[in-house]
């Protein structure tokens, strides 16, 4: 079970942190926001509850895995939340290993921005004959998502391989180009709910077809999920880990701490700060309030890793502007761990000898939080007990919750996102699709191009 450690937000162990007068202030304002979230019941809450999207992964999971690997097409939020559950929950090594050795699931890929060389690197490394291909957008019309498909279903085609056995679409219900070509093709899909956002949809069978198929117990990850969902919904603050998250940036947000950092100190937790970029940028980042108001809100998200990032990043936390919130990811148990040997008497290197890596890391994190306190510079620990499908669960069910209730109390929608449909419009504009042909978009007046 996830633990989270608020005590370096506060003072007076952080200068300058939140003090009790200032939490106070807001704990009743807070509690309104969970008892609205939870009266509203959002779709990533119902998502989660609904046994419906379990039992559609289960009554095929035998066709799936008679596969050697699954190749997910997409991206952003149709991707995001599944290379998090696979990089955290599979070894690092997972493609490497044969299938024995894999105990019967499949290697994973994720075909998601569409750079060249990146993609062909991984239609390289696939054999198309051995590979289910799950293409995954909400909208069935997303640009990158459909340019991948029609390369991967050219290649099967010229390779004499029937389409239809190695297709699965992860879409809309009812509506979208990839369901119009399910239902006339007779392709296996699954569904989005309506009315769940793309960030929102880990928990659907967006994130939990690629997690069965790599060997993670579904309903563990659930049951983590609904397990969270019940302390999110208390509306005693200091009880409640999303609300004491959505408080202490609010409250820091009002200090001018508008950018949240996300450091896992875990190369196999770092793709949930990707997630999490995403979850808290697109959710917040709005010009509108929800009365019309032009209100530019938002927060601005920043992923680090430690113990790397110390020697890239960490100078600026703990000197430049104050304008940060830390947040740890910590891992109390590794699950591999090494002893560092004794190969020198010097005091300058034994120190080390006889400790192991994790000791080290662990230290690392510590003198992190330490150093950014005595800068009265902010920050939070969520501690993994060990890396596990119910705590992975547990952790999104929490930042899901708290991007809600951070929505309700800088007054605007965190289920929209209108600042990217205009990108998206220009970019059908410019590669020829019907009816964008006439989408205006700013055109430099002036060129400044130096060769």
């Amino acid at each position: 079970m996830l633990r989270f450690d608020f005590s370096f937000m506060f003072e007076p162990n952080t200068k300058g942190g939140i003090n009790e007068e200032e939490f106070n202030s807001v704990k009743q304002i807070i509690s309104k926001s969970v008892d609205r979230v939870v009266k509203n019941r959002p779709a990533f809450v119902s998502v989660v509850f609904d046994r419906s999207h379990i039992d559609s992964i289960e009554d095929i999971r035998q066709w799936v895995l008679s596969f050697d690997s699954l190749v997910v097409v997409g991206i952003g939020g149709s991707n995001l939340g599944a290379v998090a559950l696979a990089n955290a929950l599979t070894p690092l090594n997972w493609n490497h290993l044969s299938k024995q050795e894999r105990n019967g699931y499949l290697k994973i890929f994720f075909l998601e921005n569409v750079d060249p060389d990146q993609s062909a690197a991984i239609l390289d490394e696939i054999d198309p004959r051995k590979t289910l291909f799950n293409i995954v957008s909400k909208s069935g019309s997303t640009a990158e998502c459909l340019a991948h498909y029609q390369i991967i279903r050219s290649l099967l085609q010229l390779r004499g391989i029937n389409t239809t056995e190695h297709l699965i679409f992860t879409t809309d219900p009812t509506k979208g180009f990839l369901r119009r070509v399910a239902n006339q093709e007779k392709i296996r899909t699954l569904d989005i709910p309506e009315n769940l956002g793309g960030r929102f949809s880990v928990l659907s069978p967006v994130g939990l077809l690629p997690a069965m198929a790599c060997g993670i117990d579904i309903k563990v990850l659930l049951d983590g999920a609904k397990d969270a969902y019940l302390k999110c919904a208390d509306i005693n603050v200091e009880k409640n880990p999303a609300a004491m998250i959505a408080a202490c940036h609010y409250l820091n947000k009002k200090k001018g701490r508008n950018i949240t950092v996300m450091m896992p100190y875990s190369n196999k937790l770092y793709s949930l700060a990707d997630w999490f970029r995403q979850l808290w940028a697109e959710s917040l980042g709005k010009k509108y309030s929800l009365t019309g108001e032009v209100v530019n809100e938002g927060l601005t998200p920043i992923k680090a890793l430690g113990a790397v990032d110390q020697h890239s990043q960490l100078q600026l936390y703990n000197e430049g502007p104050d304008d940060k919130t830390i947040i740890f990811l910590e891992v109390e148990k590794h699950e591999r761990d090494i002893l560092i040997p004794s190969t020198h008497k010097d005091d300058d290197i034994s120190y080390l000898s006889g400790k192991t890596l994790s000791t080290l890391l662990k230290s690392e994190l510590t003198g992190t939080e330490r150093a950014l306190a005595n800068n009265g510079r902010p920050s939070m620990r969520v501690v993994f007990p060990t890396i596990n499908a119910y705590d992975m669960g547990q952790f999104f069910m929490y930042f899901e919750f708290t991007t809600a209730l951070m929505g309700n109390l800088l007054n605007i929608n965190p289920y929209d996102q209108p600042g990217v449909e205009l990108s998206k419009k220009i970019t059908y504009s410019l590669m020829g699709r019907k009816n964008y042909e006439e989408t205006e978009f700013a055109e430099p007046s002036k060129k400044v191009v130096i060769d």
